[in-house]
């Protein structure tokens, strides 16, 4: 079993800075893939990031790629997002995942096995 929990949310205002923080516990952290998803208010939880099990692969949405930087320190077990640029769009519940399958990268939901409780980002105008 994996277990993660997110950190680092709140209220921002538009071109502002966050870094998301997803501590995980439990076997292997390492050889998980890590991801970030984020879901909007009646909206679909939808792919934001994924770091590789080494984390040398880096895979990032359309929508947040030259703002966001997801990155990893497995001595620490903790997976980050370094969200620049924000916009009020970004606004979401984000969510850590842990990916065990052996493709990278992946950025559907189905192929992710953990989930943390997520963290609330909000940006203002």
């Amino acid at each position: 079993q994996v277990q993660l929990v997110e950190s680092g949310g709140g209220s921002v205002q538009a071109g502002g800075s966050l870094r998301l923080s997803c501590a995980a516990s439990g076997r292997t952290f390492s050889s998980y893939a890590m991801g970030w998803f984020r879901q909007a208010p009646r909206k679909e939880r939808e792919f934001v990031a994924a770091i590789s099990w080494s984390g040398g692969n880096t895979y990032y949405a359309d929508s947040v790629k030259g703002r966001f930087t997801i990155s990893r320190d497995n001595a620490r077990n903790t997976v980050y997002l370094q969200m620049n640029s924000l916009k009020p769009e970004d606004t979401a519940v984000y969510y850590c995942a842990a990916d065990s399958s052996p493709i990278f990268p992946a950025a559907t939901m189905t192929e992710y096995d953990y989930w943390g409780q997520g963290t609330q980002v909000t940006v203002s105008s």
